[in-house]
């Protein structure tokens, strides 16, 4: 995988707010290359038994913010065993799980979560920059089941997560969707 910054116009193609061919076309290779990236992100709805919520809630945060396939199959592996060598024991299912949602938009001045857990207000929910790096983050307990959500980028552009599967709004837009 690339470790390289993609233009802004090819992140807009990624969010869903460009085509390719709204692309100039010295920028199509590089649009090309990054939605062929995009493409290898496994989107399957996985069912987690409750005597893993909180291996998988620490996965799904961690996957969003890796970027080689190698880590995440190392990650996976030591899931795996964890539970595997984990005694047997019944464990109650929780009704809340905390959530940690993560977004890198280095040029972002400010980034908000809007979602079904809030209302879809776009101010309820402010992240926060961590470092210089771009990265931001909210952490927040949502009850068991599924929710909606999209980051608000500067108060005007709704950006689905890259790292989570997405369904159609019904408004031209994508939402993202996680599964508690």
């Amino acid at each position: 995988m690339s470790d390289r910054e993609f233009h802004p116009l090819v992140k807009q193609l990624l969010d869903g707010d460009l085509t390719i061919a709204d692309l100039p076309a010295e920028l199509r290779a590089e649009g090309e290359e990054a939605l062929s990236l995009l493409a290898a992100v496994d989107r399957t709805p996985v069912s987690v038994p409750a005597v893993t919520w909180r291996v998988m809630a620490a996965l799904a945060s961690r996957r969003r913010r890796m970027r080689t396939g190698l880590l995440t199959a190392a990650l996976a592996i030591a899931a795996a065993l964890a539970i595997w060598l984990l005694p047997a024991r019944p464990v109650a299912a929780p009704s809340v799980v905390t959530v940690r949602f993560v977004l890198v938009a280095p040029d972002a001045h400010e980034v908000s979560l809007a979602g079904t857990f809030n209302q879809w207000d776009a101010h309820a929910t402010q992240l926060v920059r961590t470092g210089t790096t771009g990265v931001w983050t909210a952490t927040l307990t949502l009850p068991v089941g599924q929710h909606q959500y999209a980051f608000v980028v500067d108060g005007q552009r709704w950006v689905s997560d890259p790292g989570a599967p997405a369904v159609d709004d019904g408004f031209g837009r994508r939402n993202s969707v996680l599964t508690l």
